[in-house]
């Protein structure tokens, strides 16, 4: 009865939204003004664009092994603390990416940073997914989501003002972020723990175990599928987006394209996507129903993406808002990945997925379609990319079993 009673603006709610605001503002901060603060650092066009690549690769590494430290953590210590930990490390990681001047140091900073990016969503979805009764579940992550995917948004603002036109002040930038997180850290008084997680820590059950994934098929199949749903969603901001100036060229779009306001623009969208699935789910009784219209309507989206021959700067913005709102399912996919597994190892999963999605860009998206570049050139490169990577997303939707109103108050065997 007493979670019944949580409000669905509730404290947690609300640090959860404000700290995945400012993950998402440091997280595509990069990518947003990589160009200027690459320049800054005196490298040529030619070097921007393979370095970008590999400092983008290397955050993301960083989120793949933060991800799986911050999820064991979690289960470990409890749901709060990893919360906060990784608030205050990639608030840091933020504020020393302005005091770089190699792209060695850059890269190091990026690695920092994207470690402890990887904590915060998993530890704020999973504590709000335990705190809110299940019949309004997918409504307070969801709304954690959209509005913190909205920061995407709000560094592309920071950067048109640090920056503008001369590409100075992209160090500004990053001190903005870490400030910002550190301010956050103000919301923590009054937050509370997980009733589940609590009532678990007093007993002798596993917590934490990151192999208990691999040790039943069950479960593997289970926690693989809760990734490879996500792919569309970094092969779209990863590869259509980040580099649309170079599909634009291929396209022979008419306009100067900066990936920073695609990204933008999507990310508003996704926002909007994100709190729009959380009803629609709830509407349809479904995550899967949910999530398979979003898929549909992100097929759909890239289908227009490489439809844009001679179109216009104007014309490629407005499908990548219809590609941003097609992946507007972020919050849903942890939010099933967390229900699918006991309290036990929830937060191990719902930290882990995500980074593991996002760290697919790094280990399976975009190394794939660099190996098509050469061969096929961007946009076949591109379309050749996306049909593998949604068959392999709807397949794995496919073969993954409903969560909605599934209670969440039990414990994995071993």
């Amino acid at each position: 009865m007493e979670q019944k009673k949580v409000s669905l603006f509730n404290l947690a709610v609300i640090v959860g939204a404000l700290g995945y605001f400012v993950d998402v503002y440091d997280l595509l901060l990069f990518s947003i003004i990589r160009i200027p603060s690459l320049k800054g650092l005196g490298l040529t066009d030619a070097e921007v664009k393979i370095k970008g690549t590999d400092i983008l690769s290397i955050q993301m590494y960083g989120l793949l092994i933060g991800g799986i430290l911050w999820g064991v953590l979690g289960d470990k210590l409890g749901r709060l603390r990893v919360l906060f930990a990784s608030i205050i490390l990639y608030s840091l990681g933020s504020i020393a990416n302005g005091f770089v001047h190699t792209v060695s140091q850059y890269e190091l900073a990026r690695f920092v940073t994207g470690l402890g990016l990887a904590g915060e969503l998993g530890a704020g979805i999973t504590l709000v997914s335990e705190l809110m009764p299940k019949e309004r579940r997918g409504i307070a992550t969801s709304l954690v989501a959209g509005i913190g995917l909205s920061g995407a948004v709000f560094a592309y603002f920071i950067k048109v003002w640090c920056v503008g036109a001369t590409g100075e002040g992209w160090r500004t930038c990053y001190y903005i972020g870490g400030g910002l997180g550190i301010l956050l850290l103000l919301l923590r008084v009054g937050v509370l723990e997980s009733g589940m997680y609590k009532n678990m820590a007093g007993t002798a059950v596993s917590r934490g175990n990151f192999f208990m994934l691999f040790t039943s098929g069950q479960r593997f199949k289970k926690y693989l599928t809760a990734i490879l749903i996500a792919l569309p969603n970094w092969y779209v901001i990863g590869v259509l987006i980040s580099f649309s100036n170079d599909f634009a060229t291929d396209m022979k779009v008419k306009g100067a394209i900066d990936p920073g306001k695609g990204i933008m623009v999507a990310y508003a969208a996704i926002s909007i996507g994100d709190v729009l699935i959380g009803f629609i789910s709830q509407g349809l009784k479904s995550r899967k129903k949910a999530l398979l219209l979003f898929h549909i309507i992100t097929v759909i989206g890239v289908i227009a993406f490489f439809n844009l021959q001679g179109a216009t700067s104007a014309t490629l913005y407005w499908v990548c808002v219809l590609l941003g709102f097609g992946t507007g399912f972020w919050a849903m996919f942890v939010t099933m990945a967390a229900e699918q597994f006991g309290t036990n190892i929830r937060a191990t999963v719902a930290t882990t997925v995500p980074n593991m999605a996002r760290g697919s860009l790094a280990v399976v998206v975009a190394p794939l379609f660099k190996s098509l570049v050469p061969s096929l050139g961007h946009f076949q490169a591109g379309w050749v990319t996306g049909v593998i990577v949604f068959v392999v997303a709807f397949v794995a939707l496919a073969i993954t079993p409903e969560t909605f109103g599934k209670e969440l108050n039990y414990i994995e065997p071993q």
